[in-house]
């Protein structure tokens, strides 16, 4: 949500809310301008997946406590009529570039969302540059900044509009459109933006539970969205029922004042995930999601805190493997009853007396809180690391599992063990020797998934040029570090510690490697591919032979000749451009605009254009990028 659109909504539900156009003069927004009279407040965006805070939206707060308080909405509105919103909004830029980094958040692995008016963008007193300095300036990488673009506003001008927005993706930030759905541009500005991240406008979340027609409307957004690549934003959550709803439509991101309200720091809160699947034991580690501790659940039929140990006991008696029995009081979980622990103190007592004491006492009377809980979504490496934390009689009690805060299940330590012995098996069986990535197996699953789901995305063939010579001259010792070494590379880039189901790395064998990325990401993913080679080559290659930029080595016809250093030749296939149905078909394509790189000198790249390059005459037809 952008800052005026946030701060309207505070203030109506205040009651405070009330439009006098003149109630904000020129001169009071001039003042809060040049007395340093604005800060930044975040309100952290959280990960449905995971639980854990994706980004921060910077938020225009006054520093002091107005009477009658200044309704922040308004002052955008006034600084637009009054000619000074450009002025007001860099303002508003630096505050949330310099409060952040005041507060570490160069240390946090997350963005920062930054709103910005589309007048400023196109204002003609508007300072190119002003956001990089600003991001050097304050330590944050540009990468990890995502420009927030309200939808609030007319554009009189997209081809300016449109350029001017390009410029900032080429510099290496994320674009987002907010408050969408209840602006002037609608679906243009979304072809004309190709945003990065959408944020469905509260309006459209508020009661989504009861509304069939938002319901439907939402549900279509995301659906649209995914299939182009785009990571949807639900923003105005205020209700459970709101929150549990888009959970189900697969929505990627979450934010609202149910979750965390704005404040003066950077959250460190965490929310049970929300992920919610059909199919239970559906595991994609072809798509680089990590399975799930939902995924190896077990019902066990749960007790009252009301019923008598007696019950308990008998339900012991019973069945000789139940090793745990979760205690539930609708649908929440209050704890679990080990069998040992349970047999033990309450059934036989310090003095044997136990069974005779128990036998009028509730569950709910034993109960203690020193029980392992954890949400479905929970990925298995998590749990693990959890269950090394607990205290030592407690290791190898049964783990209560809950999807959404209701009780699912349970998992005993061996079930759990051996899903993740039967994941590393398959891992391994799938996983190139050399480099660890997923291989021929796991590229194949995913380029299927995404072509099942109808899901536009580029393919980045990357290959090493004159690698065998390479091999021959320096050792095979050598070219093992080479692979090993750009593979680390490539990961660190296209994964930067964001989970993002959309960015996959897979080696497909010997020195080729392939990504897999959001349509439109792929040229500038890989132009940072190349750049950072050249950090690598002086660990590639001799201090003489990189002072020379060439060295001598045996072509594949046992001659004598002289190579450059290492470079990358990539080929793109995006298959928004240029439609596939199949692995088979996309390989093909791949190879041929990868051909059409490694035909320029140095390192390239050639991305595919149209239908047309499907013919033999591929290489011809792509667009190359040499950048030796």
């Amino acid at each position: 949500m952008s800052q005026a659109a946030e701060v309207i909504m505070l203030e109506k539900e205040a009651g405070r809310l009330k439009f006098q156009p003149n109630r904000i003069s020129r001169g009071e927004i001039l003042d809060l301008l040049d007395n340093d009279g604005l800060t930044a407040w975040f309100q952290p965006v959280f990960s449905r997946q995971t639980g854990e805070v994706f980004g921060y939206e910077a938020l225009a707060r006054l520093r002091e406590r107005r009477t009658p308080p200044l309704d922040i909405g308004e002052l955008f509105q006034r600084a637009q009529a009054e000619g000074v919103i450009s002025s007001l909004d860099m303002i508003c830029r630096e505050h949330a570039f310099c409060r952040a980094a005041e507060l570490g958040f160069a240390d946090r692995n997350a963005y920062l969302y930054v709103n910005i008016c589309p007048a400023t963008l196109m204002h003609p007193d508007h300072r190119g540059g002003a956001t990089d300095r600003l991001a050097e300036e304050c330590g944050i990488a540009k990468e990890r900044v995502i420009l927030e673009i309200t939808e609030q506003e007319a554009i009189r001008n997209y081809d300016l509009f449109k350029k001017s927005v390009e410029y900032y993706r080429k510099r290496g930030y994320k674009i987002a459109i907010d408050d969408f759905g209840v602006g002037y541009g609608g679906l243009k500005m979304l072809s004309v933006i190709e945003p990065d991240y959408l944020k469905v406008d509260r309006h459209f979340i508020t009661n989504i539970d009861k509304d069939s027609f938002k319901h439907n409307l939402v549900d279509a957004i995301a659906t649209v969205c995914h299939k182009l690549g785009i990571t949807v934003i639900a923003e105005g959550i205020e209700r459970q029922e709101e929150l549990e709803t888009l959970a189900r439509f697969d929505i990627d991101l979450l934010q609202g004042y149910l979750l965390e309200r704005p404040g003066p720091d950077l959250s460190r809160q965490r929310l049970a995930p929300l992920v919610v699947r059909e199919d239970s034991s559906y595991c994609s580690e072809a798509q680089g999601e990590p399975c799930t501790i939902g995924d190896t659940v077990k019902y066990i039929e749960p007790l009252s805190p009301r019923q008598s140990l007696m019950t308990a006991h008998q339900r012991f008696m019973d069945d000789v493997k139940l090793q745990g029995i979760p205690v539930v009081d609708e649908q929440r979980v209050l704890g679990m009853l080990n069998r040992m622990h349970f047999l033990e103190k309450q059934m036989v007592g310090p003095h044997g007396y136990g069974f005779a004491l128990s036998a009028h006492r509730a569950v709910k009377d034993v109960l203690g809180d020193d029980f392992l809980l954890v949400e479905a979504a929970t990925p298995m490496e998590e749990v693990v690391r959890r269950i090394k934390a607990r205290r030592g009689r407690h290791l190898y009690d049964d783990i209560c599992v809950t999807r959404n805060g209701k009780y699912l299940g349970t998992v005993a330590i061996n079930a759990l063990l051996e899903a993740i012995t039967q994941k590393s098996i398959q891992l391994a069986k799938g996983a190139n020797p050399l480099s660890g990535l997923p291989g021929n197996e796991f590229i194949q699953r995913t380029v299927a998934t995404f072509l099942q789901r109808k899901v536009n995305f580029d393919v980045c063939y990357i290959d090493i040029d004159d690698f065998k010579p390479y091999n021959d001259y320096y050792g095979f010792e050598k070219g093992d570090l080479v692979i090993q070494r750009i593979g680390r590379l490539i990961v660190d880039i296209v994964q930067p510690g964001i989970n993002d189901r959309f960015r996959f790395v897979g080696h497909i064998g010997g020195d080729d490697f392939i990504v897999i990325t959001r349509p439109h990401a792929s040229q500038q993913i890989c132009q940072q591919i190349i750049d950072g080679l050249q950090g690598l080559l002086p660990e590639f290659h001799g201090e003489q032979e990189v002072q020379e930029g060439h060295y001598y080595a045996r072509d594949r016809q046992g001659e004598q000749r002289q190579f450059a250093l290492l470079s990358l030749s990539i080929g793109i296939v995006s298959t928004e451009e240029c439609p596939v149905n199949s692995y088979a078909e996309l390989a093909f394509l791949a190879s041929g605009v990868k051909r059409a790189a490694k035909q320029e000198k140095g390192s390239a790249i050639v991305r595919n254009r149209r239908e047309e390059v499907r013919s033999e005459m591929l290489p011809e037809n792509g667009e190359a990028t040499s950048v030796a």
